[in-house]
């Protein structure tokens, strides 16, 4: 067992944060424990965020109490999670997630104790209780391992976790490479707060990262999918993907899209790759929706390009040919990113229109602007001409038509001509049959 720290004590007169800083919600969660007789602390990013001028999100306690004991004394509380148990306390619309102090990993705990590590390393299971100077130790990086203690508004630091926060340094807690072990993860985590934070990495937090990160191939899909939308949907997508690809990390996320940025296009599909992460920070910046199916339909473009154009060159028609695409990109994808089918229909969708959205003629165009996807397939549409995938002309066309009115936008349709839009500017698609003369029909 390592050597347990000393917290540095910092009293309240030392730092700037105060109770009014705190939501009522995890306030109500800290006095509720301290007087049942608990240790009661704030821990983690919102302390972080606090003393680097930012607003928390969400605010994290952290207790002597167990699980049991805790859901005991809120009512509207429940526990949740396995590999290591938690407690989400509910005040209004607000979520308090309140954990008890981890302990160390020994491996020499049976399983009633809720512990196993894998041969690589990884941790298993973890339900075991510690000390407080415990479960600092076991936090991943130093910057999340600070404590707000309710019973004096003294922050306890026992990982110089002040000092690399106001540094702007993100360092892991323990020997790196072990504590990757245990959680590949924590490798995406680092990219993440680098990102998000504008820190730097700290060397030794660093350095083993390319070298181990084909561990993520250890990693459920199902859980890399949700550090996926971490990464590319808080406001910092293109910080993430730039991160991820200088440590080597990209590849064992989205490997088919890697090889296509490494290819003869690789440039062409950067600026794209590119210019959606900045659409998508842009649109989180305006408080705009946005759905992970759209940034994952870019990410996977270049990979349904280059299958489809390998299909036609075998002689395949062009729609059939993006059908099967489209279907071998997310089936190569699910083996690493498990994307759920509410966002794979809807990348389809996209990836469908934009082999559509050319074709005009006839009632095409007004057909094509009810469509629930047009708004995304027509600013996907935008992105690939601003990167040079195809040449400009089409997405001004979609702007004008969507500000027009019903005659005007008629007008636009006919002015294609009978030989532009996919079926001419006439007023249907479909062609009469000529009539068959009836045998018999001339009488002597």
């Amino acid at each position: 067992m390592p050597r347990l720290p000393e917290a540095r004590v910092i009293p309240r007169d030392q730092h700037p944060i105060s109770r009014k800083d705190v939501s009522r919600a995890a306030l109500n969660v800290l006095y509720g424990l301290h007087k049942a007789g608990f240790e009661a602390y704030l821990v983690g990013g919102c302390l972080r965020d606090l003393l680097s001028g930012r607003e928390p999100k969400d605010f994290d306690v952290v207790t002597d109490a167990t699980p049991e004991e805790v859901h005991r004394l809120f009512k509207r509380s429940r526990i949740i999670g396995r590999r290591f148990q938690i407690v989400h306390v509910r005040f209004g619309r607000e979520v308090i997630e309140v954990s008890t102090f981890r302990a160390f990993q020994r491996d020499d705990l049976d399983e009633d104790q809720h512990l196993a590590h894998e041969e690589t390393g990884l941790v298993l299971r973890d339900n075991v209780w510690g000390s407080i100077q415990e479960d600092a130790l076991r936090r991943d990086f130093t910057i999340n391992a600070l404590y707000y203690n309710i019973a004096d508004f003294a922050l306890y630091d026992f990982v110089e976790s002040r000092r690399d926060i106001e540094r702007g340094v993100i360092r892991l807690i323990g020997d790196p490479e072990q504590r990757y072990r245990e959680d590949p993860v924590r490798m995406l985590r680092a990219a993440r707060f680098a990102a998000k934070l504008g820190f730097e990495l700290d060397p030794a937090t660093a350095r083993p990262i390319p070298g181990l990160a084909e561990l993520l191939l250890q990693v459920p899909p199902a859980r890399l999918f949700d550090e996926v939308l971490k990464l590319f949907l808080s406001g910092h997508a293109r910080a993430s993907y730039t991160e991820l690809r200088r440590l080597g990390l990209f590849t064992f996320l989205f490997p088919e899209t890697e090889e296509c940025l490494t290819g003869d296009q690789g440039e062409l599909w950067e600026r794209l790759i590119l210019a959606a992460m900045d659409n998508t920070d842009r649109r989180l910046a305006q408080d705009k929706p946005v759905t992970p199916a759209f940034i994952l339909a870019v990410l996977l473009w270049p990979v349904v390009v280059a299958r489809f154009d390998k299909l036609r060159g075998d002689g395949m028609p062009p729609a059939p040919a993006l059908h099967k695409a489209a279907g071998w990109a997310l089936a190569q994808q699910v083996d690493h990113t498990a994307v759920p089918r509410r966002f794979s229909t809807v990348m389809r969708e996209m990836w469908d229109l934009q082999q559509r959205l050319p074709r005009r003629g006839g009632k095409r165009a007004e057909t094509l602007i009810q469509h629930p996807r047009f708004r995304a397939a027509y600013d996907f549409l935008l992105l690939r001409e601003d990167a040079g995938e195809i040449k400009p002309g089409l997405g001004a066309w979609w702007t004008r038509y969507q500000q027009l009115d019903e005659q005007e936008r008629y007008d636009m349709v006919q002015a294609l001509g009978p030989n532009q839009g996919g079926g001419g500017g006439g007023g249907g698609g479909r062609r009469r049959r000529r009539r068959r003369p009836r045998s018999g029909g001339n009488k002597d």
